[in-house]
């Protein structure tokens, strides 16, 4: 009787996934999974409530924002009350290094497998760096003279986009 290998590693293959695809918590706030109650019980009541693009945001600000930060928001369904994104501005200066050795380095450009946590580093309409952590569901925006964050953005997480052909492996693709 043969001995059933795909189905096996096909359950692994789930397994893996489902586990780096996991949304980096925030103070306990996982996006995806958290609802606004735990939010409240947590943070307490908000400074203010408002609802933009249909999602209620929970913000919390001066004197009710939360330590480290200046200003956090958190975005909820207001259907099923679970919290879809948390955007936070940090009150202390954090610079490029520090976020990389938190959270990881540039993703490598080559067909390489992908660590666990990497960035793809883009730009925002207004010419402004931000990283992209896809596996974390996370996007690190940079200010103005791209030394320091400006805020943190984390939301469910996905799964990065395969990197973009090489030149060598671009090599006997037809051309158009």
């Amino acid at each position: 009787m043969p001995f059933p290998v795909p189905r096996r590693l096909a359950g692994l293959t789930l397994l893996l996934v489902a586990a780096v695809s996991q949304a980096k918590p925030w103070n306990g706030i996982e996006p995806g999974v958290s609802h606004r109650d735990e939010v409240v019980k947590r943070f307490g009541a908000p400074s203010k409530t408002l609802t933009v693009s249909g999602k209620e945001v929970l913000a919390y600000l001066d004197v009710s924002a939360i330590k480290g930060t200046s200003q956090a928001q958190f975005r909820v369904d207001p259907g099923s009350g679970v919290v879809e994104r948390i955007d936070v501005f940090p009150s202390t200066v954090i610079d490029h290094d520090t976020v990389e050795a938190t959270f990881g380095p540039p993703c490598p450009r080559t067909a390489a497998p992908q660590p666990a946590a990497c960035f793809q580093k883009k730009l925002t309409d207004d010419f402004r760096t931000y990283y992209v952590y896809a596996r974390l569901g996370l996007a690190v925006f940079f200010d103005e003279q791209d030394d320091r964050v400006q805020s943190f953005v984390y939301t469910t997480a996905r799964a990065p986009a395969p990197p973009a052909a090489t030149p060598a492996s671009a090599q006997g693709a037809p051309s158009r």
